[in-house]
């Protein structure tokens, strides 16, 4: 509508047609929303014709924003989204299958040692820029936490991630030792391969489930002055693909030497002949066993296979652990 007054009188007259004429059936669309939702356990819907929204979208809705305007901020193409992927991740993943224990539930990053742990470096900033949305939506910090993780997947372009509310903040330091969650580097192609297994065998995942986890690393960089290693590992750090694992494949890689024009000083890493993208020895490793090898490769040849089975795994991860009502 070009017209602005004529615009205006059409807004104004749309509200009081909808309070008069669809009172009855929004009160009566909002109780089988609430009814639904109660008997799956979820939150109501609260929805009529798009005017409503549930408390998950309006978050989702926040959660979008701060990546985008942390996005202008920057200005560079690097992105918040994947460090909120990666919080998600090690917040999750110190799970273990055996006794119960660690997992997304009680959000102990948010205290000493998890917070200070070497693998949770860098996080700090990605937890300030969510603690504020969890007091708004009276969510857990644990909630905002996996539904960042899950939004951001989506926002770059991946695929949707299946997330419920439900977690609980516990106001105690975790109780799980250091060490649940992935080391880059090993000291042999051998013990990492192990030492993936381990890690993620601890929670209960399969070597493709295994596989499509490490597909995190389709976006984001590593930082010097957090892990020691630099750089993206795709020439897409903010775009979810499947182009870590192409180019897993079909890259040359060669152990880093140079940075800048100056000797590599950092931990062992690879790089592509362009020396803008790298691999961790981790994900080197992927390339040496053949139950790894069979799904980088086929990950690598069907983005969609990849995007369904990390949504999956991805879902299950922040899962383990929770106890839903």
């Amino acid at each position: 509508i070009k017209n602005k007054n004529h615009k205006d009188k059409i807004m104004s007259f749309i509200p009081r047609v909808l309070s008069k004429a669809a009172a009855p059936l929004s009160l009566a669309v909002g109780v089988t929303a609430f009814t639904m939702a109660q008997q799956k356990k979820q939150e109501p819907a609260h929805c009529f014709f798009g005017l409503f929204e549930s408390a998950t979208d309006k978050a989702k809705k926040d959660i979008i924003k701060i990546i985008d305007d942390e996005a202008e901020r920057r200005d560079d193409g690097t992105s918040i989204a994947p460090t909120f992927i990666r919080l998600a991740w090690h917040q999750s993943g110190t799970f273990s299958a055996k006794d119960g224990t660690g997992g997304s539930n009680g959000s102990h990053m948010r205290m000493s040692p998890e917070s200070d742990w070497g693998c949770n470096a860098g996080l700090g900033p990605a937890r300030d820029a969510l603690n504020a949305l969890a007091k708004k939506h009276g969510m857990s910090h644990a909630d905002i936490w996996t539904l960042a993780g899950a939004t951001a997947v989506e926002a770059m372009g991946g695929p949707v991630v299946p997330w419920r509310k439900g977690r609980t903040d516990s106001e105690k330091p975790t109780t799980v030792p250091d060490g649940r969650l992935p080391n880059a580097d090993n000291g042999s192609r051998k013990a990492d391969v192990q030492h993936i297994r381990d890690i993620l065998g601890r929670m209960g995942f399969n070597d493709r489930e295994m596989v499509a986890l490490c597909g995190a690393h389709a976006v984001g960089r590593c930082h010097t002055n957090a892990s020691g290693y630099w750089g993206p590992w795709t020439f897409a750090e903010a775009t979810f693909s499947n182009e870590y694992f192409r180019l897993l494949v079909e890259e040359k890689w060669t152990v880093k030497k140079t940075h800048e024009g100056k000797k590599w000083t950092g931990p062992m890493q690879f790089e592509d002949p362009t020396g803008k993208i790298m691999m961790l020895p981790a994900d080197m490793s992927l390339l040496e066993d053949p139950e790894f090898r069979k799904w980088v490769e086929a990950y690598a040849k069907d983005e969609q296979l990849f995007f369904k089975d990390f949504s999956s795994a991805f879902s299950k991860m922040m899962e383990l652990g929770v106890k839903f009502d």
